[in-house]
């Protein structure tokens, strides 16, 4: 075996890793164009490019790294930690850095500049995170590490792609039914063929078939627009921009985005190599956050103002079989669509719904890991840390329409013939009027860093558990710095953009309530008369 040889389990991951990479960087697409500027052709021949060495430099490490764990432990079935685009911090860095840029400047040139500033910020905190990660996966509760994954994995994964799987039930079941039958029900189809590539190719029939039967999923002349984009694009050093807006002042102005994205990478992958750990593959930590960080320069440095990450989900892909290989696969194939511009050809010819089956499934298996390998007696701690991730996702949702309705309310207003602009705005609503029936203050406190408060609630959670008072009062004590720092719950509401603030104590409330749990754990330990659990 040799690092580019390819088995059947790479076959499977590599369509559903390919397909995920590739739904980011549609998204990043339509993003860049509809609300920041950008030009087709600049996105083709620039931004993507340079996304494209992000995406091979890491995806060939991990691949590497794999293979050489595989030599060291004499073993064939190490799985690869999976790589691509930061979903969050993608979404993050347009709505509130790139997009609000463009809106002041009209320039689309001072919205990319922007992008990559924030970019390179969050990959040197990426770089300086690998440096203690370890002491902190070391003192973390395998509970606390793993609950936030599950959440993430429950909500934005799972969630997200089974309303999608019931939006359009005739393209979508079947495909979803053949990866249960062959990861769930272990059987194996005619001649061989791996459920993920049967999964993807009955998805782009179905996908066809269905305008057919009047619910038609593909645009119009899609193909031939995306086929104009085809050619050849080298990545361009972008060195030079980068460092024309590389101030001071600058990065002041976005440090309440720059920061906790940083932290949010850092604190994400970490869980992620966690996550590699409980499923039998044991990567070093330093050496795995720090390359991370190095794709996020390097590919702000070629154009990209898009973060890159490991990815959550290995315990899915090791699940279908998949080595190092299916790393080495989608390294290459992302470069090859990035640099003949094939990514709008592919758009046209790959519906989401085509391999959102494989990523539903990968998030079932990360949610079912949280409880499968962690002790018994700390499934509450799980379920405690799952919460988070669920206001997380509520507030995305809520987000999402009030820039909905926001939008059609403008719409109505200019189809009237008025001038006038009357919004409808998060920042509108008084911060505890249950419109919910939930007040607005308490859902976006909560998911105000979510994998962080994850992490502290479950860590507490263990340590009752195991009527360790000091450990747990001690998690109560970072609970009550992360907060007065405004690393978790604080936040300022602007229009409908939820942002950070780190300029000091604005609210005592959560600080002091972390407090009182501190001390609260401190004095159990001279009242409790029971016995440590052993």
């Amino acid at each position: 075996m040799n690092l580019f040889s390819i088995s059947r389990g790479d076959v499977d991951g590599f369509f559903g890793l390919m397909v995920d990479n590739l739904i980011q960087l549609l998204v990043l697409t339509g993003l860049c164009i509809g609300l920041c500027g950008f030009p087709l052709e600049f996105v083709t021949s620039v931004v993507l490019p340079g996304a494209a060495v992000s995406l091979l430099v890491g995806n060939l490490f991990y691949a590497w790294q794999a293979f050489q764990l595989g030599k060291k432990n004499n073993r064939t079935d190490v799985t690869a930690l999976p790589y691509g685009i930061n979903t969050v911090s993608l979404f993050a860095f347009v709505f509130f850095v790139m997009f609000p840029t463009y809106q002041k400047t009209g320039d689309y040139l001072a919205a990319w500049k922007a992008g990559l500033l924030v970019s390179f910020i969050s990959g040197l905190i990426e770089l300086g995170g690998s440096f203690v990660a370890a002491k902190i996966r070391k003192y973390t509760p395998r509970a606390a590490l793993l609950s936030a994954l599950a959440g993430i994995a429950i909500t934005f994964i799972s969630m997200d792609f089974l309303l999608k799987t019931f939006e359009r039930p005739l393209v979508a079941f079947l495909p979803l039914a053949v990866i249960f039958l062959q990861y769930f029900g272990k059987v194996r189809f005619p001649f061989g063929i791996p459920g993920g590539f049967l999964s993807v190719i009955l998805g782009i029939g179905l996908a066809y078939l269905s305008g057919i039967m009047g619910d038609p999923i593909f645009q119009e002349g899609a193909l031939a627009k995306g086929a104009d984009t085809i050619g050849f694009y080298l990545p361009s050093l972008s060195i030079g921009s980068l460092f024309e807006t590389l101030s001071y002042g600058n990065i002041k102005a976005y440090l309440s985005i720059i920061l906790p994205m940083g932290i949010f990478n850092v604190i994400g992958s970490l869980q992620n190599i966690e996550s590699a750990e409980a499923s039998g593959d044991s990567f070093d930590t330093k050496s795995s956050l720090f390359v991370n960080g190095v794709g996020t320069l390097v590919g702000t440095m070629f154009g990209s103002p898009f973060p890159t990450t490991i990815y959550i989900g290995h315990p899915g892909w090791k699940a279908l079989g998949a080595k190092h290989g299916y790393s080495v696969l989608n390294g290459f194939f992302m470069t090859i669509v990035s640099l003949f511009g094939l990514m709008g050809i592919l758009q046209a010819l790959i519906p989401v719904e085509a391999g959102m089956a494989i990523v539903l499934w990968i998030g079932i298996i990360i949610a079912s890991q949280a409880f499968q390998v962690t002790p018994k007696q700390h499934s509450p701690a799980v379920v405690v840390g799952l919460l988070p991730a669920f206001a997380g996702w509520a507030v995305l949702l809520i987000q999402n329409v009030f820039y909905f309705l926001d939008g059609k309310l403008q719409g109505i207003l200019q189809s009237l013939g008025s001038v006038e602009k009357i919004h409808f705005q998060l920042s509108d609503i008084p911060p505890h009027l249950s419109f919910l029936p939930y007040a607005l203050s308490g859902v976006i406190a909560l998911s105000q860093g979510f994998l962080i408060s994850s992490m502290v609630w479950a860590s507490m959670v263990v340590y009752v558990i195991e009527r360790d008072w000091y450990k747990a009062a001690l998690w109560a004590g970072i609970g009550s710095i992360l907060s007065a720092f405004g690393f978790i719950h604080a936040y300022e509401l602007s229009g409908n953009a939820i942002l950070n603030q780190f300029t000091g104590i604005s609210d005592w409330n959560f600080p002091i309530a972390y407090g009182i749990l501190t001390f609260l754990f401190l004095g159990t330990k001279f009242i409790d008369t029971g016995k440590n659990h052993t």
